[in-house]
């Protein structure tokens, strides 16, 4: 541990060039006490670090040295992806190795290298999760990242929209792929290979069970695929649907890609409405998506989505006409 920390020092002052001790601290999470304990052994070791005395002062090199022992631990090998997304490598439990990685990539470079490295991070940040929502957390990532490191099988009782809603699953986890705040782990199954969202892993039991990664395998291809045959697959039936003149000139702020692309493609009628038709998953899941939009657009079809809307308009009239009960009022047996 120690020795880590030294190096990590000695790197440190290569790539900031000069930090105080209480910046040191800071950054190693350390007593200033064995921030100067480790500065004694490092100069008596004959690496040639210096304290310039002052407001201004702070423990520097001497000017042209620089040291070579950059190389990545295993770990730290494995976490270079992570390097810029602290949020991620935190979510998997691997921030230390990804500090790490950093601090070592940086110090290999030159001196203008290192400046032109510190510019893009500090003027480009990626921030993951959508807008109005929180990236989800689950107690069972880094375990599960663990085992896709590692090639270890898993077993989990996952939480799944069909009944029964609850299920047990011995997995071989692929891998894991971040999308939108949410993660989740792709993993082959006596069925084949499957996709499970993360945060719906009730509980999950480690194994000491090594597995053989499928041959081939192709992430970032399997995933691309999986998302085309998920969208075709969600959309079982149509909507028609006509777009107000005043709403179709308000796309730019309408949060409902489907319906933004399909009115930026389709030519207005003559009154400045836009006829469009929409893949919709079900008609529940329709009403509840379209009729946040109101008097803006009319569903021409199908009938059955009609009637869903008219039902929930008369659901919603029936509730606010009526004199609210106060604070205690409940409304969750009057949902449609």
């Amino acid at each position: 541990m120690r020795s880590s920390r030294l190096l990590s020092i000695l790197l440190l002052l290569q790539t900031r060039r000069q930090l105080t001790a209480r910046e040191l601290a800071d950054e190693l999470e350390v007593s200033l006490r064995t921030i100067y304990r480790d500065v004694e052994q490092l100069a008596a070791a004959g690496v040639p670090v210096y304290a310039d005395q002052g407001r201004a002062g702070g423990y520097r090199l001497v000017e042209g040295y620089r040291t070579r022992l950059t190389g990545l631990t295993e770990q730290e090998a494995a976490a270079l992806f992570l390097v810029g997304m602290p949020g991620p490598a935190a979510a998997l439990g691997l921030t230390a190795q990804t500090n790490a990685a950093e601090l070592k990539l940086l110090a290999a470079l030159t001196t203008d290298q290192r400046d032109r490295a510190g510019r893009l991070k500090n003027r480009f940040h990626l921030d993951m999760p959508a807008w109005y929502a929180d990236a989800e957390t689950s107690p069972h990532l880094s375990a599960v990242a663990d085992a896709v490191l590692h090639d270890r099988r898993i077993k989990v009782r996952y939480r799944r929209w069909e009944a029964p809603r609850e299920v047990d699953r011995t997995l071989e986890p692929h891998g894991l792929v971040l999308k939108n705040g949410s993660w989740y782990v792709i993993a082959a199954t006596e069925t084949g290979m499957r996709t499970y969202r993360v945060s719906n892993i009730l509980a999950l039991t480690p194994t000491d069970e090594p597995f053989t990664r499928t041959k081939d395998f192709d992430l970032p291809r399997f995933w691309q695929d999986h998302l085309q045959y998920f969208d075709q697959s969600r959309f079982t039936t149509q909507a028609v649907v006509k777009v107000s003149a005043s709403l179709a000139t308000r796309m730019y702020d309408v949060s409902f890609p489907q319906l933004v692309a399909a009115v930026a493609q389709t030519p207005p009628n003559a009154d400045g409405t836009v006829t469009v038709t929409l893949g919709i998953e079900s008609i529940g899941n329709a009403a509840a998506a379209l009729c946040r939009f109101g008097v803006g657009l009319e569903v021409l079809e199908p009938p059955e989505l009609r009637t869903e809307l008219a039902a929930l308009g008369r659901t919603l009239t029936s509730l606010y006409e009526s004199p609210s009960s106060g604070p205690a009022h409940s409304t969750a047996d009057g949902a449609p």
